[in-house]
């Protein structure tokens, strides 16, 4: 059993061992982001190709977000604490095949297993947080701890890669793992129970396949979309996803002992939170997507001093949560979610007021008051989903949870990637001064990167008039969008306001096993 008191609260093992659940969360978004800078020089020395380099950067994200879902009801089967402690094992593992990688290819695959231990960490450790912190308060309290880790790991991945670059050689960026993994295979027996429903049947390879195949392809299809790429490529992997989940869905409705069971969906706090957290996480990591562009192209900072300005955001949406947590016990959550969501539709009324002269200022206004708002609302949103469910379908919960972050920032991105895109061209046909090449346009009006570089090789007069043109049309591009999301974020208050005023969050009745710390 875990250590609570008389009252169900939490002792101080559960707390150290919230420490070491909170620390992996942080590393598995963290080598979502360390990667980035270390693209030029890796590039120099593998040589990668242009479908290897987007397959680096982009290997690790599909594999996370296709076998969440297994790895998460694997967990509930096999035992939570178990399946962390195999996935520090591979992560371990992985880290250094990816340090060491002699080729293109072999660093695709190491990123590959990579996603693949990540996949079973994520689940697993907000799985094991909901078994180990009985008390609703302190679960929420912890839940939030959890989140803040996962967030401020996007935040300073490019910080931690910027550094490690400037002393070490690009592999070094996959050995911070390393150390947490020890520290968690270490403690982690220690601190943790062993968490596992008794009375869960085999896991269903199909439903398994199906989920993987699905998902995989769905992203794919929407980064491909986003990309500008093939359209037949993106609309078949697309249409193949839909089919594969209609499949995957049509499964679990005839099986006694599903991968995912659809009955949680009837639980109003399940599905509204999910929806909710879906809409959220689009908007909240797109418009992160294009207010790092915004500070790089049309600000005109370094990616590590881009990094620096984003940190505002995190640590004011950080501060948010935690006194989220403490008012929603006050005033409900239904609340909290209304007045993030509306605060978050003031911060995209401040970024539609960018234009090409904008100071960094405005955009951390901005975007600060959108993590202000969006923050807490994933927070509570991921809590309500776990509590949702019964013990022993934590971890899958857990992890249509956390796939729902990936679809939602995948779609973000290309979504929000593609309106900026089609606003830009629209701006820039129009607007290319005179002098520019005829054999540049294409270049120029696609890409506010090809407008950059084609100004570089421009007389000084009509390079500048093109820098200034072409970020006036990128700036007037996100602008669009704020603009165009603050009636869908106010709508979004209003509705799940309505929805979740009299939903719980007290959790379900189930059975599940949780042994003391110590070898299983």
């Amino acid at each position: 059993m875990v250590s609570t008191d008389v009252n169900g609260r939490a002792g101080a093992r559960e707390w150290v061992g919230l420490a070491a659940l909170a620390l992996p969360a942080m590393l598995v978004i963290m080598d979502m982001s360390v990667l980035h800078l270390a693209l030029p020089t890796l590039s120099q020395d593998l040589s990668p190709s242009g479908s290897q380099l987007l397959w680096i950067t982009d290997v690790y994200g599909f594999v996370i977000a296709g076998s969440m879902i297994t790895m998460g009801t694997l967990g509930d089967r096999i035992g939570r604490r178990r399946m962390l402690l195999i996935g520090a094992v591979a992560f371990t593992l992985a880290s250094l095949l990816a340090a060491y990688a002699p080729t293109a290819g072999a660093l695709i695959a190491a990123r590959a297993l990579l996603g693949l231990a990540g996949a079973v960490l994520g689940p697993s450790t907000l799985s094991l947080i909901s078994a180990m912190f009985q008390d609703a308060g302190q679960r929420a309290f912890a839940i939030t701890v959890w989140m803040t880790s996962f967030m401020l790991g996007g935040a300073v991945g490019p910080l931690v890669g910027g550094v490690l670059l400037e002393f070490f050689w690009w592999g070094s960026v996959f050995l911070v793992a390393v150390p947490v993994m020890v520290f968690l295979l270490v403690a982690g027996p220690l601190v943790l129970p062993e968490v596992r429903n008794p009375e869960a049947g085999r896991l269903d390879v199909t439903s398994a396949a199906l989920s993987l195949a699905g998902i995989l392809l769905v992203v794919l299809g929407v980064k491909e979309f986003a990309e500008g790429g093939s359209g037949w490529v993106a609309v078949s992997a697309l249409g193949a996803g839909l089919v594969s989940g209609y499949l995957f869905v049509a499964r679990q409705r005839r099986l006694t002992d599903p991968l995912l069971d659809l009955r949680l969906f009837a639980d109003r706090g399940f599905s509204v939170s999910l929806g909710t957290l879906t809409l959220t996480v689009v908007f909240m990591l797109g418009s992160q997507f294009l207010i790092s562009q915004y500070i790089q192209m049309v600000v005109g900072l370094d990616p590590l001093d881009s990094a620096m300005w984003s940190l505002p955001m995190v640590l004011g949406g950080t501060l948010a949560m935690f006194i989220a947590q403490a008012v929603a016990g006050r005033v409900g959550k239904a609340a909290v979610f209304g007045a993030g969501l509306t605060v978050a539709a003031i911060g995209f009324a401040v970024l539609s007021r960018l234009d090409g002269t904008s100071g960094i200022g405005h955009v951390v206004v901005g975007s600060t008051l959108l993590f202000i708002g969006l923050m807490p609302v994933s927070s509570l949103g991921i809590g309500m989903i776990v509590d949702a469910a019964p013990p022993e379908q934590a971890g899958s919960a857990a992890a249509a949870g956390e796939t729902t972050q990936e679809l939602g920032g995948a779609l973000g991105i290309a979504l929000l990637g593609s309106i900026l895109n089609f606003a830009y061209h629209r701006r820039m046909v129009e607007a290319v001064p005179d002098g520019v090449p005829d054999s540049s346009r294409a270049a120029v009006t696609d890409t506010l990167p090809g407008a950059l570089e084609t100004a570089a090789g421009l007389p000084g007069s009509i390079g500048s008039a093109l820098v200034g043109t072409a970020r006036e049309a990128f700036a007037e591009g996100v602008a669009l969008i704020a603009l165009g999301a603050v009636p869908v974020l106010l709508a979004l208050a209003v509705t799940a306001t309505v929805l979740l005023r009299k939903v719980g969050g007290e959790g379900q009745p189930g059975q599940v096993s949780v042994s003391e710390p110590g070898p299983s």
